[in-house]
């Protein structure tokens, strides 16, 4: 059956309806009081003149009752009056020949009466039910009635069923999940050897990483109902609606065991109990503790998987994560280069492809990207495709796509001057000849002086594998890259002239030596100590920290440290700068002329010279090359933080 033409499936048809029957019943309503008169019709007449019409002979016949009298003219016409005392009325129609004849008063029916005294009510209940009906949207948990009912939605295969087919890129996770699925596919394969399946498995991982995909595939694989709620759908301003509606949400999952219970952003909901200030949130430690009792309690729920996904393991309550509960932490990381191949393929099968796309290629130069950044990248190239009137997504499209998620959109329309342009493209030079000099630093991907986000220009490094370690002589010349722009304005424009355009690189390079000395102990100073503690998971990305107790002297030697570390990779890049001036200008000119650079391009020119560009033309480059040579990169990670970190204005 077509749902379109389903009034059931269509809110808009169903309150019509209801309405377009509400009004029925109105009008009958009427009409009903109103029918003795509309049947009686004819021409309301007073007493005296149907005498003097009686005396006239222009009555023909009349119909006397007690309330009112009618009758016929001799022209047919129709009349009525209300009667008077008056005796000689019979002798009046007598004498002038006029037909009469007596009515009894009209009695309605039993059912009649039952109808004219039920219908208001009727009416009234129907007006007050329609109305609840529309506070409840349809009956649901968010209804004025509804406090204590569960949000959690029933999906199914009407939904889209997805399976693990679709997930990609994260093989670890998917296989520690799969012995979920086999138990719901055989439950009695377990139960043989006495083994209990997992209550609960707590998907931890970085936003966009696939937790709530991953919990669709299981319920798709095991074919089985799936609950969806978030977190934060429990906690209401009402003490005891959270409580009820986990009691609610176990009910219906117990109706439909075997199944699967999927709780998004659990840490609304599972915080440390008692962290906060006062009292808490007694309401939230209510549903907390509700929870607790359900997945563990006296009561077994046999058959009911809770799968739960959050990205702040760190704030959920021990009790949680305790055996019986969420026995299983499934983490679910960022794709290595493999994983983000084959997440590219899976979105790649939506688009119409050109034959030079290679998604190795692109997988390369996307390290950090989650899977719904790769699937973002995949639909911007789209988009941009459409925006060029192209048929197929070709690989010019992937790298703009790449260059816009990573670096931003460009800003053609903003106005700069010439001197500001040339600031600029010294400030980036620094920074690409400084990476291009020190062996540690990760090769440059591009530089651009085009303005893209709140940048003014950028210089992006690139990794050329992925690593999960961050080494000192990394640090050292990933500081050194970052101050690569300010040396470069102070070398060409003077001390005066230096502009606040490095106050990103400033930032960076303070928030790694401060991280170098007070968490990873690499001050020789200080020694291998821990002065601060993080906040949060620090493998999801930036984190904050607080410094533990300490002394007036250590914290001034603390910044003591920080402050030399950050000038020894000023004077790292001072050093660079002066030793290779030339290349300095021979790099900004080109990027004055051609404003953007790849990578290949740049060590191209600093080696020979020139710029191969337009299918193999050689375009000399501004000002005589020096012939240095570049040393080559270790190719490391670039960064703690998962990202790779571009440096620029």
């Amino acid at each position: 059956m077509n749902d379109d033409k389903d009034p059931q499936a269509n809110p808009w048809v169903k309150s019509a309806l209801i309405w377009a029957g509400v009004i029925l019943a109105l009008l009958l309503f009427v009409t009903m009081f109103d029918s003795r008169t509309a049947t009686q019709g004819g021409t309301t007449i007073a007493y005296s003149d149907f005498r003097q019409k009686v005396a006239n002979g222009a009555v023909k016949e009349v119909a006397i009752a007690p309330d009112r009298i009618t009758g016929t003219l001799d022209n047919a016409q129709r009349f009525s009056t209300v009667p008077v005392a008056d005796p000689g009325l019979t002798t009046l129609l007598d004498e002038n020949n006029v037909k009469y004849s007596g009515e009894k008063e009209e009695q309605p029916s039993f059912w009649m009466i039952l109808l004219y005294q039920s219908l208001p009510f009727v009416l009234i209940l129907g007006i007050a039910f329609f109305v609840l009906r529309q506070m409840q949207k349809g009956g649901g948990a968010s209804g004025a009635m509804g406090f204590g009912k569960s949000k959690a939605k029933l999906l199914t295969e009407k939904h889209g069923r997805v399976t693990f087919d679709d997930v990609a890129g994260i093989d670890e996770a998917r296989e520690e999940l799969q012995e979920i699925v086999e138990f719901l596919k055989d439950p009695t394969k377990f139960a043989r050897l006495g083994g209990k399946i997992p209550k609960g498995a707590l998907l931890v991982g970085s936003p966009g990483t696939g937790k709530t995909l991953l919990a669709r595939a299981i319920a798709g694989e095991a074919g089985v109902p799936f609950f969806t709620i978030s977190g934060s759908d429990f906690v209401e301003m009402f003490v005891g609606v959270g409580a009820s509606r986990v009691r609610d949400m176990f009910e219906q999952a117990k109706k439909n065991a075997p199944c699967i219970v999927f709780i998004d952003e659990i840490d609304a909901v599972g915080r440390h109990r008692g962290a906060g200030l006062g009292n808490g949130n007694d309401e939230r430690e209510q549903t907390l503790n509700q929870l607790l009792v359900e997945m563990d309690g006296f009561e077994a729920n046999e058959g009911i998987i809770i799968v739960a996904a959050t990205n702040r393991p760190d704030v959920l309550d021990p009790a949680l994560l305790r055996p019986g509960r969420f026995d299983r932490q499934v983490v679910v990381p960022r794709p290595d280069i493999d994983g983000r191949v084959k997440i590219l393929e899976v979105h790649m099968k939506k688009v119409p492809l050109a034959p030079d796309v290679d998604a190795r290629t692109i997988a390369r130069g996307t390290p950090g990207f989650s899977g719904a950044d790769l699937a973002n990248l995949v639909n911007e190239a789209a988009l941009m495709a459409a925006r060029r009137s192209k048929r197929l997504v070709a690989m010019a499209e992937f790298e703009a796509a790449k260059d816009k998620v990573m670096m931003g959109a460009e800003r053609r329309s903003m106005v700069m001057t010439d001197d500001e342009k040339k600031m600029t493209a010294y400030h980036e030079a620094g920074h690409a000849i400084v990476a291009c000099h020190e062996p540690a630093s990760d090769p440059i991907h591009k530089a651009t002086i085009i303005p893209r986000g709140r940048a003014l220009g950028m210089v992006m490094r690139l990794p050329e594998r992925d690593s999960y370690s961050y080494h000192r002589d990394k640090m050292h010349a990933n500081l050194a890259v970052a101050m690569g722009g300010r040396v470069a304005e102070e070398i060409i424009f003077g001390y005066d002239k230096v502009s606040s355009g490095a106050s990103g690189d400033i930032q960076y390079a303070t928030k790694l030596a401060r991280d170098m000395v007070t968490q990873w102990g690499m001050s020789d100073e200080l020694g291998p100590l821990q002065y601060e503690e993080p906040q949060g998971e620090t493998f999801l990305g930036y984190s904050q920290s607080q410094r533990v107790h300490m002394s007036d002297e250590t914290a001034k030697q603390i910044d003591k440290e920080i402050r030399r570390i950050v000038d020894s990779g000023y004077d790292r890049a001072k050093s660079l700068l002066s030793e290779h001036e030339s290349q300095l200008h021979l790099l900004a000119n080109a990027l004055l002329e051609y404003e953007t650079l790849s990578g290949d391009e740049i060590k191209a020119l600093l080696e020979r010279g020139e710029i191969v560009r337009d299918g193999g033309s050689v375009r000399p480059a501004a000002v005589p090359v020096t012939g240095t040579s570049i040393p080559k990169s270790g190719g490391k990670r670039s960064g703690p933080f998962g990202d790779p970190r571009p440096q620029g204005v």
